[in-house]
């Protein structure tokens, strides 16, 4: 076939589905896939409204007949995308967001296993009921639990991955449930980092791709690996790794990985990473070996500035989100500007004043107008660069303070009643940096720990290390139930003691100094080291943890987008052939169908949308797609150094400064009274 079919053959094609035909598989595959005139034709056939929340995993059953996705609502549903209709609507036992589900190969599709922010694991049977106790459960995880993996010919076993940086093999004719977090028998791999996103090779199912927080994909021969389960460990390290990718500049950095996909004949790897972009690459290419990556001393020249979002702020989001230079130009008091933008905004003027006032050395800068309830205050920022593997180097501080009255409470006379408000960066963590909030006053003695924010790998004391926020003292708050899907770099509150604290930086010392030790391994075994074929740019994936590439047919590549819109690139050329808009917000999940030309997508709206060439003819707005890909571009670079913090953060904040403030003032009075 040389051309297009036409229009109505296509059409009649696919409402053949309808009808129940099964005659049409290989028949629209070979005649459809594969080709532009194709992609350029889809448009939106169906709205799946099937939750109460983001959907953040959609995947089809072998068939292709039904459609299993999870939510924000911690509910599990099972629907037919052609009757609309829902097939088992599941109230799971999950406690957060839902992040990964799938059905278990050979089980004609009655039985599910789930993972969610939770960190637990659940295998449920769909014929039992919406609102039965799930099978089995798995507690293993210390930390939010990613992605769910299922082997096709495997009805008795799956894997996962989550942010304690561990990939575990369930078996569950070995292991029939286990209660106990952080345990060790169903280890399959320890990497360390935040492992994200995995893959198996559709041809060879014993090679796994997985995706870890320090910017590296790793390719592992599951045939050399083991559990204590199982009684074949393995141990950690480079132990089964045959294959390690890492872009060449991200070569210091730490990226996270939020999606892998094989091609459909195993040859070829497709990685999404955060705030960057996706890249291509041959696991049997070795050519990475004799690139260079940029040196130690580049990376330690100039820690990133940080800027602040709160939770739940989705301004950035979306096709109506726009870079800071041009929102500037309509001004910040300018209609349809969110209170949640508004407070963002603040926090990120705040650091961005006293980075000022610290790389100038001069005198302090004035601030500008702020939209608000704060005016101003006097702020305090430290920066900790990465510095050498253990250490940490403490950049010289500096204040910024205003003269401004401050609406949050009376403020006092003089230097001496003023509050002081100390953020402090750092970027030691081990998959993400941390922000310290710290309250004080020019006259005060009381120099208590402030809280800090971080992630879960700082605290390897504390259980709780799901991404949900937490604060010592005070009842979870109603938006941390009902957080946004996946946010890649949201934080715990806690106040830490200083043993707590130097046990971390120990821990992050024995960490670095193992990382040094396997990649020196990985010198001494050869591991396969490629380079990047292909880079896929224009989209855009910063604000969460679950946003999915994958191949469709062998010609194209697709990505959702922060921009809410799906993106599809030629596979050879790495050229734009066509950009729908799918999302109020951001598209996370897109699943093409097994068989049929048929896209199943998702995202923060609360749907499944399904999309098929229905259109009559060819159509690609060129001049939109550009200007989609400028405004990417730009606000890529401003929100690449931005760290997601929940409200609790502010409202902290705003309290402890008031009562800083105001307990100043009443020092003062009485000074007054007594003189």
């Amino acid at each position: 076939f040389d051309t297009m079919p036409c229009s109505n053959n296509l059409i009649w094609d696919i409402r053949k589905r309808t009808v129940g035909s099964n005659e049409i598989n290989n028949f629209t595959r070979s005649n459809y896939l594969g080709r532009k005139e194709f992609v350029q034709r889809l448009k939106l056939e169906a709205t799946l409204d099937v939750h109460q929340g983001s959907v953040n995993t959609i995947c089809w059953n072998d068939t292709g007949e039904y459609i299993l996705s999870g939510s924000d609502d911690e509910k599990l549903v099972i629907t037919n995308p052609y009757s609309r209709k829902v097939k088992a609507s599941i109230t799971s036992w999950h406690q957060s967001n839902i992040f990964s589900a799938k059905f278990m190969p050979q089980t004609n599709d009655s039985m599910i296993v789930s993972a969610a922010a939770d960190g637990k694991i659940f295998l449920t049977n769909v014929e039992r009921g919406s609102n039965t106790d799930p099978v089995l459960q798995y507690h293993c995880h210390n930390g939010a639990t990613y992605e769910i993996l299922t082997v096709p010919t495997d009805p008795h076993s799956f894997l996962s991955c989550g942010e304690d940086g561990t990939i575990r093999w369930f078996d569950v004719r070995v292991s029939p449930g286990c209660w106990q977090t952080n345990c060790k028998k169903d280890i399959l791999i320890d990497c360390r980092r935040a492992v994200t996103s995995m893959s198996i090779s559709p041809v060879e199912s014993f090679y796994l791709a997985a995706g870890c927080s320090d910017s590296s994909v790793r390719i592992y021969d599951r045939r050399m690996l083991g559990t204590i389960a199982t009684g074949c460990q393995t141990g950690s390290g480079v132990a089964g790794m045959c294959v390690r990718f890492v872009p060449r500049h991200l070569a210091n950095k730490s990226c996270r990985v939020t999606s892998l996909a094989y091609s459909r004949d195993g040859r070829q790897v497709l990685a999404s990473y955060t705030s960057e972009y996706l890249y291509l690459f041959d696991p049997k290419d070795d050519r990475g070996r004799e690139l260079k990556g940029p040196s130690q001393e580049t990376k330690d020249e100039e820690p990133p500035q940080k800027r602040l979002r709160l939770r739940g702020d989705w301004s950035d989001t979306g096709p109506l989100s726009r870079p800071e230079s041009e929102r500037g130009r309509d001004g910040e008091s300018r209609p349809g500007v969110s209170l949640m933008q508004r407070m963002s905004d603040m926090l990120s003027r705040w650091f961005e004043d006293a980075s000022v006032a610290q790389n100038s050395g001069g005198p302090r800068p004035q601030p500008r107008p702020r939209v608000g309830p704060v005016q101003g205050s006097r702020l305090h920022q430290e920066a900790v660069g990465p510095g050498d593997p253990g250490q940490s180097q403490l950049d010289p501080t500096s204040s910024f303070s205003s003269n401004s009255p401050s609406a949050v409470g009376t403020q006092g006379s003089g230097s001496s009643g003023e509050a002081v408000l100390s953020l402090t960066y750092s970027t030691q963590g081990t998959t993400s940096s941390s922000v310290q909030l710290g309250f004080s006053s020019a006259r005060s003695t009381d120099h208590r720990e402030p809280p800090r924010m971080r992630g879960p790998q700082h605290v390897p004391e504390t259980r709780e290390t799901s991404p949900l926020s937490r604060v010592e003292g005070m009842e979870q708050e109603p938006e941390a139930a009902t957080q946004a899907p996946g946010e890649w770099m949201e934080r715990h509150v806690v106040y830490p003691s200083e043993r707590r604290s130097a046990a971390a930086r120990i821990q992050e010392i024995f960490r670095r100094r193992k990382e040094k030790k396997e990649l020196a391994d990985c010198e001494t075994r050869r591991i396969t080291k490629p380079s990047a074929e292909k880079v896929y740019k224009g989209h855009r994936n910063s604000r969460t943890m679950t946003k999915q590439c994958c191949f469709w047919g062998d010609q194209f590549v697709l990505s959702g987008s922060d921009c809410g819109h799906i993106f599809i690139w030629d596979r050879e050329t790495g050229e734009h052939v066509m950009l729908l808009e799918a999302d109020q917000h951001v598209v996370n999940c897109l699943q093409p169908h097994p068989y049929e030309p048929l896209l199943a997508t998702s995202g923060i709206d609360s749907n499944i949308k399904i999309w098929s060439p229905l259109e009559e003819t060819p159509s690609f707005n060129r001049i939109l797609a550009e200007e989609v890909v400028t405004r990417n571009e730009l606000m890529l670079e401003e929100t690449r150094n931005t760290i997601t913090v929940p409200a609790s953060f502010m409202l902290r904040m705003l309290a402890q400064l008031n009562h800083s403030i105001r307990a100043d003032s009443e020092d003062n009075e009485e000074e007054e009274i007594a003189f």
